[in-house]
C-alpha cells in the first residue's frame, strides 16, 4: 500500500515497539474462547468510532497503512476486534484494498462505510474520508442516545405507575375491604370497582396469567415487526405519536442528510449515494420512500421532486435540495439540513425532558390520590349516616 506514505514511526502517537500478539494465545485459550467467524463478528459502534479516529490520525502522520493497522491490533483492548484488524493488515500486506478487505467482514463494516472508504481510495483523499466516517459515527452515536434519552422518562413513568398500582392494589386496598365487610354498609362505585380490581390483581389466575399475556404481546410484536408489512405499518404508525413521532422524524433527517451529504462529497454518485442511505435508516417508512426517489431519480427526474413524491420528507428539506441542486450546492445544503435538524433533535429532547419532569409526579398523584380517595368515600358517607 505504498500510495498512502511513509514516515518516521516517531510521527505516530502509538507505541511502535510490537506487543506479544494477541493471536497467540494458548490452544486451551482458543478453545475457550473461540473466534466467530468473519461472517458473524459483532462490535460494539464505540469501537469502531475510536477505530477509524485513530486510522485516521495515522494515516495523516504517513505511516504505512498495513504498519498502522498492525499497531491498531496491537494496542486494541478488544480481543475479537484485534484479531479482525489483524486480518485486515495481512490482507493489505497480500495487496488488496482497504475496502475489499473490510467486505469480509460484514456484520462489523457497513455497506456505507465500505463505500465511502472505497471513495476515499479512489480519489485519494482516503484519510479524510475515514476522518468523515469517524465523525459521522459519533454523531448518529449522539442522536441515538438523544432519542433514548427522551423515551427513558415515559418508560419510566409508565413503569413507576404500575409499580405504584399494584402496591396498592395488593397490600393496601385488601385492608380496608375487610372493614368495609364487617361494616355491611352500602360502598360508592369507584370502591367497589377498586376492590374488584384487588381482587383480580391478587389472584392466582392474574399472576399467572399476566406474565404470559406480557409474553404473547412481545412475541407477537416482534414477529409482527419481523415482516414487511408490519414492519412497516409499525414505523409509519410511530411518527403519528404525538410530541414523540416529531423527534424520530427528524433525528430520520438528521441522519438522512448527514449521509446523503458525505457520500457525495466523497464523490460518489447521488443514486448510488441513496442507495446507501438506506442501509443507514432505521426506519421502514424512510427506506421504502427513498427507494421511491430512486427509481424517479434514474427515470430524469429531478432530486427533490422525487424525495417529495412520498410526502414524508418535511418541506424544508425539499426546498433546500431543490435549491441546492438548481445551484450546484448540493454537498451545502445537505450540510445545513443536518445541522439544523440535529439542533432540533437537541431542543426537542431538552423541552421534552423538562415536561416529564413534572408530568410524573402528576401521573402518579393521580394513581395514587383515585386509590385513597375510594377508599376513604365509604368512611365519608358512614360519618354523615351518623350525624342523621
Amino acid at each position: 500500500m505504498a500510495q498512502y506514505g511513509a514516515a518516521p514511526a516517531a510521527a505516530v502517537e502509538f507505541s511502535t515497539v510490537p506487543r506479544a500478539r494477541k493471536t497467540s494465545g494458548s490452544w486451551l485459550d482458543q478453545r475457550l474462547n473461540p473466534q466467530p467467524s468473519p461472517k458473524k463478528l459483532k462490535i460494539p459502534g464505540k469501537d469502531l468510532q475510536v477505530f477509524f479516529r485513530q486510522l485516521a490520525v495515522i494515516l495523516q502522520s504517513g505511516l504505512p497503512l498495513a504498519q498502522g493497522l498492525e499497531l491498531l491490533a496491537d494496542n486494541m483492548p478488544n480481543q475479537k476486534f484485534s484479531i479482525c484488524i489483524s486480518q485486515i493488515s495481512a490482507r493489505l500486506s497480500a495487496g488488496e484494498e482497504l475496502s475489499s478487505s473490510l467486505m469480509q467482514f460484514p456484520k462489523v463494516f457497513a455497506p456505507l462505510t465500505v463505500g465511502l472508504i472505497e471513495a476515499g481510495e479512489t480519489g485519494g483523499i482516503l484519510e479524510k474520508v475515514l476522518d468523515r466516517i469517524a465523525n459521522l459515527m459519533e454523531d448518529q452515536a449522539k442522536i441515538r442516545g438523544q432519542i433514548i434519552g427522551a423515551l427513558v422518562y415515559p418508560v419510566l413513568v409508565l413503569v413507576l405507575s404500575l409499580t405504584v398500582s399494584l402496591a396498592l392494589l395488593i397490600f393496601i386496598v385488601p385492608r380496608f375491604k375487610d372493614m368495609f365487610d364487617g361494616l355491611g354498609a352500602e360502598l360508592p362505585a369507584l370502591t367497589s370497582f377498586m376492590l374488584q380490581l384487588s381482587g383480580l390483581v391478587t389472584s392466582i389466575q392474574f399472576a399467572v396469567g399476566a406474565p404470559i399475556a406480557v409474553m404473547l404481546a412481545v412475541y407477537g410484536f416482534r414477529t409482527a415487526y419481523a415482516t414487511k408489512i408490519g414492519r412497516l405499518r409499525i414505523d409509519s404508525a410511530i411518527f403519528k405519536v404525538p410530541l414523540f413521532g416529531d423527534l424520530i422524524l427528524r433525528s430520520e433527517m438528521a441522519s438522512f442528510c448527514d449521509t446523503l451529504e458525505t457520500l457525495v462529497n466523497a464523490g460518489i454518485p447521488v443514486v448510488e449515494g441513496l442507495d446507501r442511505c438506506i442501509t443507514a435508516s432505521s426506519n421502514q417508512l424512510i427506506k421504502n420512500s427513498i427507494r421511491r426517489s430512486i427509481v424517479l431519480v434514474e427515470q430524469g427526474q429531478e432530486l427533490s421532486y422525487a424525495l417529495g413524491s412520498a410526502k414524508v420528507m418535511p418541506k424544508l428539506v425539499i426546498a433546500m435540495v431543490k435549491i441546492g441542486s438548481e445551484t450546484g450546492q448540493l454537498s451545502f445544503m445537505l450540510e445545513n439540513l443536518s445541522t439544523f435538524y440535529k439542533r432540533e433533535v437537541e431542543t426537542t429532547v431538552s423541552a421534552l425532558t423538562k415536561a416529564m419532569e413534572p408530568t410524573v409526579i402528576f401521573v402518579v398523584a393521580i394513581i395514587v390520590g383515585t386509590i385513597v380517595i375510594s377508599l376513604y368515600l365509604p368512611m365519608f358517607s358512614l360519618i354523615q349516616n351518623m350525624g342523621k
